[in-house]
């Protein structure tokens, strides 16, 4: 009969402890076993609005390798030919237009629906006293309006799911740039949409941001494709250089997915430093 064996702190530990304690351990590890398995075999349902190109597109790759069901939505038809996604995968949405944002929510949760992800933007750079009233206008109506009109659909079918939301805001929300006066505003809204629907949904659907800084995507195309100016923009970071759209993706299926399910009305900053940290110089 075996006896008893000392513990880590000198002291004597019966065995019948010991044994108990080797349960534990053996149980625990089952469990995380069984937890991967259940993780592999379900399959989800996602909509990603702006879903192809840039960080839209980046998460639709990473959600369709996970094994999950992908619905996606463009403004331009033509870009369906720039994904691997089916046909009936792609719907053509304009978010300034209301009803279709209904529309592709009624036709992505019709088999039901566990997440979505409003990857629609605008970079608008301009210095105040040329940013027109219609400016901000169409920056609220691309980036805020249209994300609360996609939550307010999806709400009630994300519900029935436990489901997760994930909109984007931008380095610019928290912190003062020149020329942002539009975009800054929009994008702060997006926040504050956050923390507001978050707090209304609990805590059957959770809603969180990631919040960019200058990425290296399509949009931002205007800044990003000289080189000089890249990497002038870059080194602005304490980490120095610009994101990349799959950092932004695997952020927002980390949120999309159960490993963040006690995370709701948060703003994840992934910005190499820059709205938190002073730049050494």
């Amino acid at each position: 009969m075996a006896g008893p064996t000392l513990s880590h702190s000198g002291r004597a530990q019966p065995a019948g402890s010991q044994l108990s304690n080797f349960s534990k351990t053996a149980a625990h590890a089952a469990e995380i076993a069984t937890q991967k398995v259940i993780n592999m075999n379900a399959r989800k349902s996602f909509l990603i609005f702006g879903g192809i190109g840039g960080i839209g597109g980046a998460l639709s790759d990473v959600l369709a390798a996970q094994g999950h069901h992908v619905i996606v939505t463009t403004s331009k038809p033509e870009k369906s030919q720039q994904t691997a996604l089916a046909k009936e995968q792609v719907l053509t949405v304009d978010v300034r237009d209301h009803q279709s944002i209904r529309n592709a929510i009624a036709i992505a949760g019709a088999q039901g629906l566990h997440g979505m992800a409003y990857c629609v933007g605008t970079i608008d750079i301009k210095p105040l006293a040329r940013t027109t009233a219609e400016d901000l206008r169409n920056s609220l109506e691309i980036n805020t309006i249209g994300a609360f009109i996609a939550i307010q659909a999806a709400a009630p079918i994300l519900a029935q799911h436990q489901g997760a939301v994930v909109l984007f805001s931008s380095v610019a929300a928290s912190r003062g740039f020149s020329n942002h006066s539009a975009i800054g505003t929009a994008k702060a809204a997006v926040e504050g949409l956050t923390r507001s629907i978050a707090a209304e949904l609990a805590p059957k659907v959770r809603v969180n941001a990631i919040a960019p800084s200058l990425t290296d995507t399509p949009l931002a195309e205007s800044m990003t494709k000289n080189p000089k100016m890249a990497e002038t923009i870059g080194a602005m970071h304490p980490l120095p250089r610009l994101g990349h759209a799959m950092e932004m993706a695997k952020a927002a299926a980390f949120l999309l997915s159960d490993d963040s399910a006690w995370m709701t009305g948060e703003i994840l900053h992934i910005d190499g430093g820059r709205s938190s940290v002073e730049k050494n110089r």
